[in-house]
């Protein structure tokens, strides 16, 4: 299965922003610097993954 660095991005920066959401929301209280902090890590998230290359498939060697 080829997955696409664009949805490896997109799960890693749900990941990430949900993780991040779940722990600002404990209290009840949503406030600006809990914000940013879930949107610096949906945008962390998005360019390291982005930057990260896919493993390349390795093909067993042939007996000949």
């Amino acid at each position: 299965m080829k997955i696409s660095k664009m949805w490896k991005a997109v799960v890693g920066g749900l990941a990430a922003g949900s993780a991040a959401a779940a722990t600002a929301v404990q209290d009840n209280v949503l406030t600006t610097g809990e914000e940013v902090t879930i949107a610096l890590a949906i945008l962390g998230a998005w360019g390291v993954t982005w930057a990260v290359p896919n493993r390349q498939a390795v093909t067993p060697p042939r007996d000949v």
